[in-house]
């Protein structure tokens, strides 16, 4: 037997469910975090590839913007992700993270019983409500953005329902709720979950598993990682030294090319056989370039290949692009020229690719070689 409970409004339940989705093809298991708020039956629903510490903060911030504002308080059950250790006393030991969270917003937390899901009924009801209304026929989407969009339609629609026992849509009743909600604060949490790495001679930090790649030069390096729902972020002192998207595959490696040019340069041996470039999908034209320079300059080319996939650090891949097939159609095969041809085409100006571009350097003059001069050495020599 249960008590029939009132509910006075701006307050909150937070809990997460589970349902299948198609998500870029693939058919998979969605971690959606769902807020309620009692009092007028509005609901907040986004989905994740985890139910992880990041898409717990990554709700409440966008929870707390689709209301207008923050609740007074939030009744959880005892996730681990807020709870680290429940006391003798029934006192709650809230994670680094959840505290974190609670001061940035300052609102109330409350915890249910372990164990009793009706200490949060409305909120569970919410759960199953959404498995059976917004996530069924099994929902197919090119990404997690395109679902949630959907999913934030199918809450705010919602808001033309009345439910049974009151005479106001539920609309009607969230602006009672948003009377009394707190104000957001001026910057949102920055959601995400921290850990501090080293970068190991491999030049990778792993996170939950999975390796990121990061520039050679910060080898052995203590840094910080900052894990979000689809970024991880990886910083050196004050300076974000790597961005990778998420990666939720067991034991993965995420690469980015441009991190291991430098030690290539150096390391030229290696050029055929990096992993960190494969999957990198080059234009035909570089691919043509290697080969004249391999043909022209040996193995001494790999280096000047390596040196031209360098201006990619710089300049923006498709500029390259361009001026590798404009020095193949002129036919300067360097990476002197490639260069040239890059400053030239983000510069808007003619290339000058001869002498008169160097002024202070010495002029040099062939002359036209005769016979006579080869009949006159041998003369020299007789004598």
């Amino acid at each position: 037997m249960f008590v029939p409970l009132s509910h006075p409004p701006g307050h909150a339940q937070v809990d997460f469910g589970e349902a299948l989705a198609v998500i870029g093809g693939v058919e998979r298991k969605i971690h959606f975090l769902a807020m309620s708020l009692p009092h007028s039956a509005a609901c907040f629903v986004k989905a994740y590839p985890g139910e992880t510490t990041e898409a717990f903060c990554d709700g409440h911030v966008a929870g707390f913007a689709f209301f207008g504002g923050v609740p007074r308080s939030i009744l959880y059950d005892n996730t681990r992700i807020a709870v680290a250790r429940i006391l003798g006393d029934g006192k709650r030991q809230r994670t680094r993270v959840f505290s974190e969270l609670r001061s940035h917003y300052l609102f109330e937390d409350r915890f249910g019983r372990p164990g009793k899901g009706n200490d949060k009924g409305k909120v569970e009801g919410l759960v199953g409500y959404c498995r059976r209304n917004f996530l069924v026929p099994m929902p197919r989407f090119a990404t997690f953005g395109d679902l949630n969009a959907h999913l934030e339609t199918c809450c705010r629609k919602r808001w033309a329902e009345r439910l049974r026992g009151h005479n106001e849509m539920i609309g009607e009743r969230l602006a009672q709720d948003r009377a009394v909600l707190q104000r957001l604060s001026a910057t949102p949490y920055d959601a995400c979950d921290k850990r501090a790495g080293r970068v190991s001679t491999l030049s990778l930090v792993r996170y939950r598993g999975t390796d990121y790649s990061v520039p050679t030069r910060f080898g052995h390096c203590e840094v910080l990682v900052r894990g979000y729902v689809h970024e991880v972020v990886i910083s050196c002192g004050a300076e974000v030294i790597a961005r990778h998207p998420r990666s939720y595959a067991h034991e993965d490696f995420v690469f980015d090319p441009l991190h291991y040019l430098s030690l290539l340069e150096r390391k030229t041996n290696a050029l055929d056989q990096a992993a960190p470039l494969d999957g990198w999908v080059l234009a035909p034209v570089f691919g043509d370039l290697r080969r004249l320079l391999e043909a022209r300059m040996g193995r001494k080319g790999n280096r000047e290949y390596v040196q031209v996939l360098r201006l990619t650090e710089t300049f923006s891949l498709d500029d390259v692009q361009a001026a590798i097939s404009d020095a193949l159609a002129r036919g300067v095969i360097g990476f002197d020229a490639v260069k040239h041809l890059v400053l030239c085409r983000i510069e808007r100006r003619p290339p000058r690719l001869n002498l008169m571009a160097y002024p202070y350097l010495p002029r040099a003059e062939v002359a036209t070689t005769s016979a006579s001069s080869y009949m006159g050495l041998l003369t020299e020599a007789a004598s």
